[in-house]
């Protein structure tokens, strides 16, 4: 039995935090709300996060950032890609020589790191770093539906040991030393998904979407690629299996904003709508400027952008995709 913390009881921490309590594990939900603490102790629920599902009693719950640092032989970050920076740095004095996962995927604006990179740079030599990612909803997830996904890091050690905490017979985890293709794939897919929502919200059908995800799908690569990630890791579970599921599922917040924006809101206010933490939002300019720094070209990835924060009318985005300059499908099979 291992001693683990879920640092942030939103859906996707409450849910892992279930997973490992089924597992055998002892494990510590950790929020920064006091209130929401005494909430989740009195009535063992997450109403507002995870509807209708009740939390085990083994399960304990703090607001204390040293009682939920200190000893643990995992500690699992879930908290959004805009507070972890902040959130990793009131840790950082509790964390000594400790294995740190990452659950959140996102690009920080200002510097364009990725999750794991922001807890090495936080956290240097005082911990070992790693990241899950995959096409995995916390309202499946919670509910033992099967699930599968990947655990990357540097650290073979660290990736075994955490296979070994989170696996079983619902939730099939795989390991990779590919992190930045990991990182990538999980960062950008929201950003396609907004997309995609978009789509969904003017009315257009199957043909778009499905555009949508394969175009989408080559544009995480070129720009993955680029950055050192292998192509077979957004083949995998954390590139096309997560673009397909946020893209497609009802359980999407980044899909439902889209919506939202494709019949009409603004960004702000489909965010509001939605009521959760739409990361691809937060991630979108960062990606944009991702490309421009790699000299990879993110055609849907700019039109998001233009859409967000520029007022563009999704429809007008739709023709600028589709009149763009005449090309080939893959510059690798051209011709002789």
């Amino acid at each position: 039995m291992a001693d683990v913390s879920i640092i942030g009881a939103g859906s996707w921490g409450t849910a892992l935090a279930v997973l490992l309590n089924r597992n055998g594990h002892n494990v510590t939900l950790w929020s920064y709300r006091a209130d929401q603490v005494e909430e989740l102790k009195k009535t063992h629920m997450n109403e507002s996060k995870l509807p209708g599902v009740i939390l085990p009693d083994g399960l304990n719950y703090t607001s204390d950032i040293k009682e939920a640092a200190e000893g643990k032989d995992l500690i699992v970050f879930a908290v959004p890609s805009k507070a972890s920076r902040s959130t990793a740095e009131k840790f950082a004095p509790f964390i000594k020589d400790q294995k740190v996962l990452t659950v959140t995927k996102g690009i920080e604006e200002k510097t364009l790191m990725f999750q794991t990179e922001i807890l090495e740079d936080v956290f240097g030599d005082s911990a070992t770093v790693g990241i899950l990612s995959g096409p995995s909803h916390a309202e499946e997830v919670v509910l033992a539906m099967p699930t599968l996904v990947v655990i990357g890091s540097k650290s073979r050690d660290l990736c075994v040991f955490a296979q070994e905490l989170f696996m079983n017979d619902s939730f099939r985890v795989y390991i990779s030393s590919d992190v930045k293709g990991i990182e990538t794939g999980g960062s950008l897919k929201n950003v396609i998904a907004l997309a995609a929502g978009m789509s969904d919200g003017l009315g257009f059908g199957d043909n778009a979407k499905a555009a949508l995800i394969t175009r989408g799908i080559k544009e995480i690569s070129n720009l993955a690629i680029k950055m050192g990630g292998k192509p077979e890791t957004l083949s995998g579970l954390s590139g096309i299996g997560d673009l397909i599921v946020t893209c497609q599922s009802r359980h999407s917040r980044n899909r439902l904003a889209g919506v939202y924006i494709g019949q009409g809101m603004k960004a702000k206010e489909a965010m509001d709508r939605v009521s959760m933490i739409v990361e691809g939002v937060y991630s979108a300019k960062a990606a944009k400027a991702l490309g421009e720094k790699c000299g990879v070209e993110l055609p849907i990835i700019n039109e998001v952008n233009r859409v967000l924060f520029e007022d563009a009318d999704p429809r007008e985005s739709v023709l600028s995709l589709m009149t763009r300059q005449k090309k080939s499908e893959s510059t690798s099979m051209e011709w002789s």
